[in-house]
């Protein structure tokens, strides 16, 4: 289904609640506060959205988003913290290029970043009636294994996809893997995280332990959350449009045909997309916005214009390089497939 068929059918049928907001950069970075607290260089480079609060350790006892002055999120009361991996092109002369972000529909002027949502049902039930407890202060999770190089390593991780954009209202299909062709209007790459909390953790040492999947079916089919993780949460989404538009010359491509892209952790074959989530909102916004019926936008929510949130950024905390055509990924990753 196309972009403009949900909106459509939206007003048709009131929502309580989802929520899609734009998001700009805050910084691209070789950090990882999650995974590599304290570490400056991290092992690969992140695209970073969110508060300005973030530091290399966020340490949960003292560092939390909610200490933000701005956020580059839309609504002003989300000073969360999001991030991912970050997309080179690999040219046949073997030199590297970050790829551009571009603003998806709706949010022109947007500087790089996301597109976040919170959902109570699936994309495709337009009521949105499930009741949802909020994510609380101090909660942290991770989805997806950097790490990952096959199908059945990435198929643990059921909706973290990509759809190769024929026009930028196209959602489907999605796959897990890089497109193995060129895309005319980019790579939207799809992190879905589980929706099912232990009730108790708002962290573990894996960052993913407190969440599941449903216990049968799925998050968009309303399936029941597993007794060792009862409490449904909303389904947090992001969606990152890599502007690969530059790179569709087929004569830059490997000459062997395959695809040229490679995520910053050096994994060619896209099965290791992940996310990272530390938990900002201001007090109560989230659980007032999910209890309240509204969709896209919420009335409990206050927004701020695309060049304000543009205007919140902090430094990068590694002085490097990441903007030149540069002979290696920052950080020197192994790189999944010899090309």
């Amino acid at each position: 289904m196309q972009l403009t068929s949900l909106a459509a059918l939206a007003l048709a049928a009131p929502a309580s609640a989802l929520i899609r907001f734009s998001c700009s950069q805050l910084v691209v970075d070789r950090i990882d506060p999650l995974v590599n607290p304290g570490m400056a260089p991290s092992p690969h480079l992140h695209q970073i959205i969110g508060g300005n609060s973030l530091n290399v350790t966020m340490d949960p006892a003292k560092d939390m988003p909610g200490e933000s002055t701005c956020t580059t999120c839309q609504f002003t009361e989300d000073t969360s913290n999001y991030w991912t991996a970050v997309l080179f092109f690999r040219a046949r002369n073997g030199t590297y290029k970050r790829v551009p972000i571009r603003p998806n529909v709706g949010f022109d002027g947007a500087e790089g970043g996301m597109t976040v949502y919170y959902m109570q049902n699936g994309l495709s039930d337009y009521q949105q009636r499930s009741k949802v407890t909020a994510f609380k202060p101090g909660f942290r999770m991770l989805v997806g294994d950097a790490m990952a190089r096959t199908a059945e390593k990435a198929n643990k991780y059921k909706q973290v996809t990509y759809t190769c954009l024929q026009d930028m209202t196209t959602r489907f299909p999605e796959t897990k893997n890089l497109p193995n062709k060129p895309c005319p209007a980019g790579i939207m790459a799809n992190i879905r995280f589980p929706t099912c909390w232990d009730g108790k953790n708002l962290d573990t040492v894996d960052h993913m332990s407190h969440m599941a999947y449903p216990a049968s079916g799925t998050f968009d089919s309303q399936g029941p959350c597993p007794e060792s993780h009862p409490v449904p949460v909303p389904q947090l989404m992001y969606e990152t449009i890599w502007d690969t538009r530059q790179f569709n010359d087929p004569n830059e491509w490997p000459e062997d045909g395959s695809q040229p892209f490679v995520w910053s952790m050096g994994d060619h074959t896209g099965y290791g997309s992940h996310g990272d989530y530390l938990f900002g909102w201001k007090g109560d916004a989230l659980q007032r916005t999910m209890d309240t019926p509204c969709y896209v936008t919420c009335p409990t929510l206050t927004t701020q214009s695309i060049a304000n949130q543009n205007k919140c950024k902090i430094d990068r905390t590694v002085k490097e390089d990441i903007d030149s055509w540069l002979p290696e990924i920052p950080g020197s990753p192994q790189i999944s497939k010899k090309f």
